[in-house]
């Protein structure tokens, strides 16, 4: 089976096409700087030229392919305008739907993200919890499924839609300043760190991603992939700090008065295009609980999540200090 996979470049993406390469699929992957995703081709990708956001490239990808891995999506960068960010992550998915409908593929897997759901609060949300995005980001993953299911419909095409929880693992860049905090004993808690964050090891997303792609009772589903564990965010960082070999950070400060810094940094920073120091994003890493539950995609998919949190934490502090980014 031929597969095409978007976003092979990034994190995410390029962990999935060597995993559908290594299962013997013929993977091609979509993408916009050749010469950038050349270590793919060397794992047996075929890569093809080409952008979302321009319809005519998309022909070619999508000859002779029977299921396409849309991955690629605008995260958050500063100075981006919000158009930016729904033309790539809501416009294109509906573009790319039509397309791959009009080249006879059989599936779309779209990944989204489980933060169109917002702060979960103390309970543990399914795919029906309501949405609640919190940012221009994740409006846009709201706006993504919602076209992607419009399209499926208008063009009747296999849709699946795919919300993983917070992604790490060896190769991860977003939560590198958590553990490189925690390493170099500078990590401070806003709040009492109590909230939930759900982590998913980047191998066991790839592996719920094609599963998606592949289970014929997927059609027209929506699956969280998340992993076995549901730690608290201190649960994780005394795991980074056990796997570093250093104290447990214990500094607590009130969350209000850096939430308002962030909003200050943005006021004055985002006008220039320039990356502020701080975001109230980044204080909402610490106030919003994130808590899923993957019983549904356990049930449909038979999607078993093998990696635990100390086996991930451990695993990333490794490849970490082996590429020197600790």
């Amino acid at each position: 089976m031929r597969v095409l996979v978007t976003g092979a470049t990034g994190f995410t993406g390029g962990y999935l096409a060597r995993l559908l390469a290594g299962r013997g699929q013929q993977v091609r992957a979509l993408v916009r700087d050749v010469t950038r995703a050349e270590p793919l081709a060397v794992g047996g990708v075929e890569l093809i030229a080409g952008d979302l956001r321009v319809p005519d490239s998309l022909a070619a990808a999508l000859t002779d392919v029977a299921v396409v891995y849309n991955i690629a999506a605008l995260y958050r960068e500063a100075g981006l305008p919000d158009d930016t960010y729904f033309d790539v992550n809501a416009r294109a998915v509906a573009r790319l739907i039509a397309a791959a409908a009009a080249a006879g593929v059989r599936r779309v897997v779209h990944c989204s993200t489980v933060g169109v759901h917002g702060d979960v609060g103390q309970g543990v949300a399914g795919e029906d919890a309501p949405f609640a995005p919190g940012d221009v980001y994740q409006r846009s993953k709201v706006e993504g499924e919602r076209l992607a299911r419009e399209a499926e419909r208008q063009h009747r095409i296999e849709v699946v839609i795919a919300r993983p929880t917070g992604i790490y693992g060896p190769g991860d860049r977003r939560l590198l300043k958590l553990f490189r905090g925690v390493a170099r004993r500078r990590f401070v808690y806003l709040g009492d760190g109590r909230i939930s964050y759900h982590l998913t090891y980047v191998e066991d997303v790839a592996e719920g991603l094609r599963l998606c792609g592949e289970v014929p009772q997927a059609a027209g589903r929506t699956y969280i992939i998340g992993g076995p564990d549901t730690p608290t965010l201190t649960e994780i960082v005394q795991e980074i700090a056990a796997a570093e070999h250093v104290p447990p950070p214990t500094w607590h400060v009130p969350v209000w008065p850096v939430w308002i810094a962030g909003a200050v940094c943005e006021a004055i920073c985002r006008p220039f295009g320039v990356e502020p120091p701080l975001y109230r994003r980044r204080v909402d890493f610490f106030t919003k609980s994130r808590a899923f539950d993957i019983s549904r995609a356990r049930r449909e998919l038979g999607f078993a999540p093998a990696v635990g949190l100390k086996e991930g934490i451990r695993g990333s502090v490794a490849w970490y200090r082996e590429h020197g980014w600790l």
